[in-house]
């Protein structure tokens, strides 16, 4: 695996690396040597460390991020979240010649325990022409971090959301 690690108001050091390349290290062997694994350090406030792995592979990228008082919690925590999800995805592979070229072939023919994804509740609404503004105030009455509408000027639907730094994000289809 080839790691690309940077940090954003953060001075990489060496035990900050080491710890990646022993803690995402354990994942090799679900990959392919050439698979990249992009590393972001970086500090909010006073005493939040961030830490973000992404890892693409064919049809998909793998992340995850964690922030917690200490970077190395912070490491370890991702690389959990990280091996959970590729469980689960490895499960979800239809075509494995195909989607699976990033992943090892050990991985691929390893027996998993079957983790399905089960759907507790379903909520139907109706969804009235809004503007993506008009769709951020209704999110925020509600109190949630997202919001999903039909877009009154394209007749979509999208997606509003509350971004960690307090702004609001829209997702759009594209056509």
């Amino acid at each position: 695996m080839r790691y690309i690690i940077s940090g954003r108001n953060i001075d990489v050091t060496e035990g900050m690396k080491n710890a990646i390349y022993e803690k995402i290290g354990k994942l090799e062997r679900y990959f392919t040597p050439s698979t990249e694994i992009h590393v972001t350090f970086s500090v909010e406030k006073k005493n939040r460390q961030r830490v973000e792995v992404t890892i693409p592979v064919k049809g998909t990228i793998v992340r995850a991020e964690e922030v917690d008082e200490d970077m190395y919690a912070a490491i370890d925590k991702v690389e959990d979240i990280i091996e959970r999800q590729l469980r689960r995805y490895k499960t979800k592979l239809i075509d494995k010649t195909q989607s699976a070229t990033s992943f090892s072939k050990t991985f691929i023919e390893e027996e998993v325990d079957d983790e399905e994804v089960k759907i507790s509740k379903v909520k139907k609404f109706a969804m009235k022409p809004m503007d993506p503004e008009e769709a951020c105030i209704q999110m925020s009455l509600l109190g949630h971090n997202f919001y999903m509408f039909r877009n009154a000027s394209t007749d979509e639907v999208n997606v509003v959301y509350m971004r960690s730094d307090g702004t609001y994000g829209l997702i759009e289809p594209e056509i």
